[in-house]
């Protein structure tokens, strides 16, 4: 399959490159960039005035396959992954059974094979996500464990945690960590602050992540361990993140666009649909979130795209499941919240959601290069949009109806068109 791209600006974080220029495709690579005739092709696109890009990769989704495929399954999540210019896509361990053995992962990896799109998938860290035995992280590796994570539940027994980071390190693989300390907190996924005491929840505290980030960072410098920090929320764990790094520690960090768009004033808004794992915190952390995506405290934006029932999150706030679907509006929220006022430029966003994160995992990829994986996001920066009914088979999410910036127009994975506009 010869394909063309005509006309698009080129920006490639993985190289610098910001120009115009045409793309050549031939068998799922880019043959020839720069500024070509027009020749015979099966496809032609033209991209004038948009961008494109290396296709995104988001590190941290749930596609609920095996056990909850009706919330999502890995078709419909890789769909929904595609139109928010999602190339690759790593899942996490906590299906129901854990993807704790290399059979669960194998079930996963083959399933996201025939997508269209690039599934990887994480092996838990502890058998069944119980936190008190390690699973064979060689066994889950060698099956094509991309990383390692219990994400959803915390590994609260420093004992186990550190083994779990000396094999990983040893693998040299990352290790991904939910950091929520239960014992601090009285019904989860509300921020403990105004919010939370006028509705008469307990809800969350700041130390409830500080506390265990401190931890971590501190076992990452002792293991020399790759340690992946998700969905950070508050600024006492920016800042912890930000004093191991000084200190040489290998930690990374991640933030989820909500953390960066909304405050715990959305819970009243939104109800259910603003709870999640970490919670929305106060503007005060959510500026700080911003400040650690600017100086690079934080690495990374990933989506952690949790789908639910309609049912589920019709429930009362305290019973309701969290988290939030995020991967078709994650590129729009950057642009409307990042970009667009300011604290960081396109091309900086690209870092957070393509190469950053595709450096984490050990990618093979080199950006918009000859001879590279022809896996790229084509999207209008400035098409203002409203957010309407997702592809992924769940709706909750508190951006649905909003007026957004910047509109994935094509999505195109190892040469082929996966989603278009």
């Amino acid at each position: 399959m010869r394909r063309q791209i005509r006309g698009g600006r080129i920006l490639d974080p993985f190289s610098g490159r910001e120009e115009k220029a045409d793309l050549l495709i031939e068998d799922g690579r880019i043959a020839a960039v720069g500024e070509l005739p027009l020749e015979p092709c099966e496809s032609v696109f033209d991209a004038s005035g948009l961008v494109i890009a290396p296709g995104l990769v988001d590190v941290h989704v749930h596609f609920r396959d095996p056990g909850l495929t009706y919330k999502e399954d890995i078709e419909t999540g890789a769909l929904a992954a595609a139109a928010g210019g999602f190339t690759t896509v790593v899942c996490m361990a906590n299906t129901k059974p854990a993807a704790d053995c290399p059979e669960i992962l194998e079930y996963v990896l083959k399933k996201g094979a025939g997508t269209g799109i690039r599934v990887l998938s994480c092996g838990a860290v502890t058998r069944g996500l119980k936190g008190q035995e390690l699973t064979d992280m060689e066994a889950l590796y060698r099956a094509g464990a991309a990383g390692f994570t219990d994400d959803g539940i915390p590994i609260l027994d420093e004992r186990i945690l550190r083994q779990a980071m000396e094999e990983a390190a040893r693998l040299d693989v990352p290790l991904s960590l939910h950091e929520e300390d239960p014992a601090l907190i009285e019904n989860n996924g509300i921020n403990r602050g105004r919010v939370s005491r006028k509705l008469g929840i307990g809800g969350s505290p700041c130390e409830a992540e500080i506390r265990l980030v401190e931890r971590d960072c501190r076992l990452a410098l002792e293991t020399g361990a790759r340690v992946n920090i998700q969905h950070i929320s508050t600024a006492g764990a920016v800042e912890a993140v930000r004093r191991a790094k000084s200190l040489g520690a290998r930690v990374t960090a991640e933030a989820s666009p909500h953390h960066f768009s909304l405050t715990e004033e959305a819970v009243l808004e939104y109800g259910t649909l603003a709870k999640m794992n970490p919670p929305l915190r106060t503007e005060a952390d959510r500026r700080a979130v911003i400040r650690g995506l600017q100086d690079g405290t934080i690495d990374l934006i990933a989506t952690d795209h949790a789908p639910h029932s309609a049912e589920e999150k019709g429930r009362p706030l305290t019973e309701a499941p969290s988290g939030i679907i995020g991967l078709e509006t994650a590129l729009a929220l950057g642009i409307t919240n990042l970009v667009e006022p300011g604290y960081i430029s396109l091309m900086e966003l690209m870092e957070k959601m393509s190469r950053n994160p595709a450096r984490l995992y050990g990618l093979t990829y080199r950006g918009i290069a000859a001879g590279s994986p022809a896996d790229l996001v084509i999207f209008d920066e400035n098409e203002i949009w409203t957010a309407g009914e997702p592809l992924s088979k769940s709706s909750n999410s508190p951006f649905l109806g909003h007026r957004l910036k910047g509109r994935v127009r094509c999505t195109i994975c190892g040469g082929e068109i996966v989603y278009k506009a």
